[in-house]
C-alpha cells in the first residue's frame, strides 16, 4: 500500500499535500462513516449481545496446497533471502508519519495546526469520504497480517520466526502501520470528520476479519496481494492528484 507525500517542512509553509478548493456551496460539517441507532433501547439491547461477525455464506477451503508444493517453499527460502528482504529499508531510512504533520514539540505546533485545518475546510465532502475509506483500508493491517500467517509454508511460525518469509511479513506490516498512522493524524487535526464514528468502523472492520479465498495457499495469497497493492497504490496515487488538483 504505496503513499506518497510532501514533507511538513515548517509553519511557515503550506501543507503540500493537501490543498484549498474552493468552498463547496453545500457541506455538512463532518464526514461520519458509521450508522448509530437512534433509539437507546436499541444500543442497550446491542450491548448486551457478544460480538459476533457476519457468518461466511460460502463454503470454506482450506489447506489445499499438496505438501510437495509446501517444499518449494522451502526450499526457496535462500533466494528469500537474498532476493526479497534487500527490498526492506532500514527503519532509520524510512519516512515517519510525524514528518509530513505539525511537530507537537514545536513552539508553532498550535498555528501548524491551525493552518492545516484552515486548508482541510475547503476541501469537499467527497474528498474525504475518499480519504477516510483509504484511512480505514490502511487501519485494517491486523487482518492483512493475519492472512499472511495462514499460508502454509510461509507463514510465522513462532511470532518472531528468522525464516525469511516471517521475517518479510513482519517488515512489511511494520512499513505499512505508518500509513494508517499518517492518515488517522490528519484526519483528526482536520476536524472534519468524526474521529469517533471512524474508529467504530475499523474496529467492526478488523473484528470482522477477510476471507480471500486463498485455502491457505502461499501461491493463491501472493497473487491476490500481488495485485491488491498494485490496486491500492493506484488508488491512493488518484486521490494524491486530485488534492493537487484542488490546489488554488
Amino acid at each position: 500500500m504505496a503513499l506518497k507525500l510532501n514533507p511538513f517542512v515548517s509553519q511557515s509553509q503550506k501543507l503540500p499535500a493537501f490543498a484549498l478548493p474552493p468552498m463547496a456551496s453545500f457541506r455538512s460539517p463532518k464526514v461520519c462513516m458509521a450508522y448509530t441507532l437512534n433509539s437507546s433501547t436499541k444500543e442497550v439491547e446491542s450491548v448486551k449481545k457478544p460480538f459476533m461477525p457476519p457468518r461466511e455464506v460460502h463454503v470454506q477451503v482450506t489447506h489445499s496446497m499438496p505438501p510437495q508444493k509446501i517444499e518449494i517453499f522451502k526450499s526457496m527460502e535462500g533466494w528469500a533471502e537474498e532476493n526479497i528482504l534487500v527490498h526492506l529499508k532500514p527503519v532509520e531510512k524510512c519516512w515517519q508519519p510525524q514528518d509530513f504533520l505539525p511537530d507537537p514539540a514545536s513552539d508553532g505546533f498550535e498555528e501548524q495546526v491551525r493552518e492545516l485545518r484552515e486548508r482541510a475546510k475547503e476541501l469537499p465532502d467527497d474528498y474525504f469520504v475518499v480519504l477516510v475509506g483509504d484511512m480505514i483500508t490502511e487501519e485494517a493491517l491486523p487482518t492483512y497480517q493475519t492472512m499472511l500467517n495462514t499460508l502454509d509454508g510461509v507463514r510465522d511460525e513462532t511470532g518472531a520466526s528468522l525464516s525469511p518469509w516471517a521475517v518479510w511479513t513482519r517488515a512489511w506490516t511494520a512499513e505499512e502501520n505508518r500509513h494508517g498512522d499518517l492518515l488517522n493524524k490528519y484526519l483528526y487535526l482536520s476536524g472534519r470528520v468524526d474521529m469517533r464514528q471512524i474508529e467504530k468502523t475499523i474496529q467492526y472492520l478488523i473484528g470482522s476479519g477477510m476471507d480471500p479465498r486463498t485455502e491457505n495457499s502461499p501461491y493463491l495469497g501472493f497473487i491476490y496481494t500481488s495485485f491488491q497493492e498494485r490496486a491500492t497504490f493506484i488508488s491512493h496515487g488518484n486521490t494524491a492528484r486530485h488534492a493537487r488538483s484542488m490546489e488554488t
